[in-house]
């Protein structure tokens, strides 16, 4: 049987790191705004059945872009951090959903990744991921190096991050309950006791968090287009 399949995409938040004047998923990218990048790229996944947008209360440029969102998009109304945003909108889902949540700064994310993860043999869930191969340094509260971490078995977490809905409301609804803040979805199922599976995708698939990272951005767009 086929498993249905909603995209939530979280993107209330303002992105203090970026120092720009307006939240970075409407700053301009390649022509269009971060956000747009990001919600046309799951839209031409055709395993999405719906994308779920979680937006400010007080968002004042969502209702420019809202002629140039595909039909599978609908809005709900985000949170004050992104884990409320996530758990507003898997509010709205049926039980018997699976939640592809994805962060609408990853403007960069491939098609090919998404079938990957979608394909992975694990029954609670998994994630995109790429292991670490950087050398990490542990810091004390001086900001010297305390020890070297060991990077053997380290992966940096991405998204997509793809759950059962009823299990990843639950979660969060206890991360909630017990003031655990969570930074990621696979968190909130850790919290249950599961260990999501990790699901190798590309490093391409940036988070755009600070300016530098806008122009790395649109040049992997160019070379995806080329």
């Amino acid at each position: 049987m086929r498993r249905r399949i909603a995209a939530i995409v979280p993107a209330a938040g303002v992105g203090s790191r970026m120092g720009a004047r307006i939240p970075k998923q409407y700053l301009t990218l390649a022509g269009k705004t971060v956000l747009e990048h990001t919600l046309s790229r799951l839209a031409q996944h055709p395993a999405i059945g719906e994308i779920v947008l979680a937006v400010a209360e007080d968002d004042h440029w969502i209702d420019a872009l809202k002629p140039h969102f595909d039909a599978k998009v609908r809005l709900v109304t985000g949170g004050a951090s992104r884990a409320q945003s996530v758990y507003n909108a898997l509010c709205t889902l049926e039980d018997d959903t699976w939640a592809l949540v994805h962060d609408g700064a990853r403007a960069c994310v491939q098609l090919s990744d998404i079938d990957q993860l979608l394909a992975a043999d694990a029954p609670h869930g998994a994630i995109l991921a790429c292991p670490v191969t950087d050398t990490l340094k542990l810091a004390d509260r001086e900001g010297d190096i305390s020890e070297t971490v060991d990077r053997t078995l380290l992966w940096q977490a991405m998204t997509p991050q793809l759950f059962p809905v009823s299990l990843l409301r639950e979660g969060y609804a206890r991360a909630f309950g017990e003031h655990v803040e969570l930074t990621d979805d696979a968190s909130a199922m850790e919290l249950l006791g599961y260990k999501p599976h990790l699901v190798e995708g590309r490093r391409d698939n940036i988070k755009i968090t600070r300016p530098e990272d806008l122009a790395l951005a649109e040049f992997y767009l160019q070379r995806r287009e080329m």
